[in-house]
C-alpha cells in the first residue's frame, strides 16, 4: 500500500527539484484551488488559468517556499491575489471598451475595418517600440504584455516603483506623440495602452 506524504515532505522534495512530488501536490490542491477561483472568476477558463499560472509560480519560486509552514494558506493566498489582479485588469478592460463605444460607436464599424486598423496600428506600436531605449521597452512589454503591476516590475529588474512609473509615462508620451491623429487609431491605442 502507497503511503501518502504530508505536505511539508512534498514540499522539501519540491524544493529540491522534485517533479513527481509537484505532480502530486498539484493533483492534491488543483480541484480545491479551481473550485475557490471559480467562486470569483465565474468563468472556467479563467479560473483554469489562474490554477496553472499558481502552480507555475509554485515551480518557479520552489527555492523560496517555506517548508516548514502551512502550505495550503498560502497557495490559496497566491490563487486570491492572482485572481484580484485578473478582475482588476478585465475591470480596467471593460471600462475602456464600453468608453470607446459609448463615445464613438465603434461597434458599428465593419469588423474587417476595425481589423486592418488593428494591424496597422500594431504595427506602428512595435516600430516606436523599437526607438525606446532597452529599459523603457522592457518596462513596457512587461506591464502591457505579461500583465505585471507597477510593483511586480519594480520587484522582478531590481528598481524603483517611481523609476517603473517615470517610464511608463515616457513611454506612453511617446507613443501617443508619434501615432497618427486618426480617429480610429487614436481610439485603439486608448484600448490596448490606456
Amino acid at each position: 500500500m502507497k503511503v501518502l506524504k504530508s505536505d511539508k515532505e512534498l514540499l522539501q522534495l519540491i524544493h529540491d527539484g522534485d517533479r513527481v512530488a509537484f505532480y502530486q501536490i498539484y493533483e492534491r490542491y488543483c480541484k480545491g484551488l479551481y473550485a475557490f477561483v471559480y467562486t470569483y472568476t465565474k468563468l472556467k477558463e479563467d479560473a483554469e488559468e489562474i490554477v496553472q499560472e499558481v502552480f507555475i509560480k509554485i515551480w518557479e519560486k520552489r527555492g523560496e517556499i517555506n517548508t516548514h509552514s502551512s502550505f495550503r494558506p498560502f497557495l490559496f493566498t497566491v490563487a486570491y491575489n492572482a485572481t484580484i489582479n485578473l478582475l482588476k485588469k478585465r475591470i480596467n478592460e471593460k471600462k475602456y471598451v464600453d468608453y470607446i463605444k459609448s463615445t464613438q460607436q465603434v461597434e458599428n464599424a465593419p469588423e474587417i475595418i476595425d481589423e486592418i486598423y488593428f494591424y496597422e496600428l500594431n504595427e506602428k506600436v512595435q516600430k516606436l517600440l523599437n526607438k525606446l531605449t532597452p529599459r523603457q521597452k522592457e518596462i513596457f512589454l512587461l506591464s502591457r504584455e505579461k500583465g505585471l503591476t507597477h510593483d511586480e516590475i519594480a520587484q522582478k529588474l531590481n528598481i524603483s516603483l517611481n523609476t517603473v512609473k517615470k517610464h511608463m509615462v515616457n513611454t506612453l508620451a511617446f507613443l501617443k506623440a508619434n501615432l497618427d491623429e486618426g480617429l480610429v487609431a487614436n481610439l485603439l491605442f486608448i484600448y490596448l495602452f490606456l
